[in-house]
């Protein structure tokens, strides 16, 4: 495993295009309501970046078509944006957005409702960002990779959610997936986190059962059980006082 710890001069690049994301995310705040098709947001996303002098970073990665990743309900990650899919009052909506700046990246996920949603998937939202924000506290000099797992996992045990497990969080920089590779639950990895490590922490928080398919595009992701899924995360940045976000807004 190689990792890449950043220098200043780099870290500011990736909050440059961490800031882009968040200005795309809370565009997309503003966007996501009832009738929307998710071929707007995606464009909208598009024009945000671009008008940002920085290129979308998921468009043709390993082909993929679009700017945004946009997954309704009981789809977990990286569904393909369309004129066909329609929001409606209910539905949740996680919207991944990647943004590469002078050469480095920016990616960030946010789960959204439309309109009035089910008591339940208010929970899911809710527990599935209290999971991002525990995990991402023990960003910080010499705590452990497997504290942030650990944290992540135990929110998903107190509401009683499933944990997509093929899936998870990995570094960032000049590439959009570097090492490490994070997962939502424990799995004994000792990696002791160094300042200026730069990692995505997401979890993925399910209804139903932990289980996931993919689809025959070979990109969507869908609950087993068609339970909903929600999904958030930031990119971060080891400091030796704690964990700093690099996908807000500047």
């Amino acid at each position: 495993m190689s990792i890449h710890r950043k220098s200043k001069f780099e870290i500011n690049l990736m909050k440059q295009a961490g800031n882009i994301v968040a200005m795309v995310h809370a565009a997309m705040k503003e966007a996501v309501k009832e009738g929307v098709t998710t071929k707007e947001l995606d464009d909208l996303a598009y024009k945000i970046i671009k008008a940002n002098k920085a290129e979308p970073t998921f468009l043709g990665y390993n082909g993929f078509p679009a700017t945004i990743c946009a997954s309704l309900n009981e789809k977990v990650v990286h569904g393909f944006p369309s004129h066909e899919t329609v929001l409606k009052n209910g539905d949740i909506i996680s919207i991944d957005i990647g943004a590469t700046y002078k050469g480095f990246v920016g990616d960030s996920a946010w789960t959204y409702p439309v309109g009035e949603i089910s008591e339940e998937k208010q929970m899911l939202l809710k527990a599935t960002e209290e999971a991002l924000f525990a995990g991402l506290e023990h960003m910080r000099t010499n705590d452990k990779l497997e504290n942030v797992s650990g944290a992540i996992e135990d929110v998903a045990k107190k509401y009683n959610l499933g944990i997509v497990r093929q899936y998870g969080g990995h570094g960032v920089g000049r590439e959009m997936h570097e090492d490490p590779f994070v997962f939502n639950y424990r799995t004994n990895n000792p990696l002791v986190l160094q300042k200026g490590m730069t990692i995505a922490i997401e979890p993925m928080l399910n209804l139903g059962c932990d289980d996931v398919i993919l689809l025959d595009d070979n990109w969507s992701v869908v609950t087993k059980d068609k339970k909903a899924s929600a999904h958030f995360e930031h990119t971060v940045n080891v400091t030796d006082d704690g964990p700093e976000i690099l996908t807000k807004l500047l």
